[in-house]
């Protein structure tokens, strides 16, 4: 079947690509790291590929990544293995999705309102471990799109597209608001 190759193919050069991007990720804190911006823990989620990428920082820094399973990616339903198949066809649900920025627009998917809730607990847990410290937390495109619209009080989808391997920051004041410092910086 000529879509399997092609998605087979996809597949294996996308992690040729992440391992890269990675490794390059990786390089760029551990420097940051050696020149007075130290790396207090890295989190993971409980999926695979935020553990792959990780990998490279964990070893240069010589600490275990801790899983944080609330800041998996968002639960796609019935579109859990199809979801770019999906969009890149323009199916009409995903038209809809972007036109409404709700996920639970897929049947079956995870809710802004419970994916937010999630998110937050996530956040809130690593932030009263480091009150004061650096963490870097490797997630996924929609969670870095949620917890930045959180952040900024802006649409939904605002920062939906960030790319693999890119370095977005997100601050928790010690009053408990959130600050965007940065977003999709991939100058390493």
């Amino acid at each position: 079947d000529p879509s399997r190759c092609s998605t087979a193919m996809g597949i294996r050069t996308w992690l040729l690509t992440a391992s890269k991007q990675a490794r390059r990720v990786g390089e760029r804190l551990s420097a940051e790291h050696r020149e007075g911006w130290p790396v207090d823990a890295v989190y993971v989620t409980s999926l695979r590929r935020t553990h792959q990428t990780a990998a490279p920082l964990v070893a240069e820094l010589a600490i275990d990544h801790v899983v944080v399973p609330e800041l998996r990616e968002v639960f796609l339903g019935e579109w859990e293995q199809q979801f770019r198949a999906r969009v890149a066809s323009m199916d009409p649900i995903a038209v809809r999705m972007f036109a409404e920025e709700r996920w639970d627009v897929i049947p079956g998917a995870e809710s802004s309102t419970a994916f937010a809730a999630r998110l937050r607990v996530g956040v809130e847990r690593i932030a009263s471990t480091h009150p004061d410290g650096r963490v870097v937390a490797v997630v996924h495109g929609g969670v870095i799109g949620h917890l930045l619209s959180m952040a900024t009080g802006s649409s939904p989808f605002a920062f939906v597209g960030a790319d693999n391997g890119s370095i977005s920051e997100l601050v928790v004041q010690a009053d408990g608001r959130w600050r965007v410092r940065r977003f999709n910086d991939v100058t390493h």
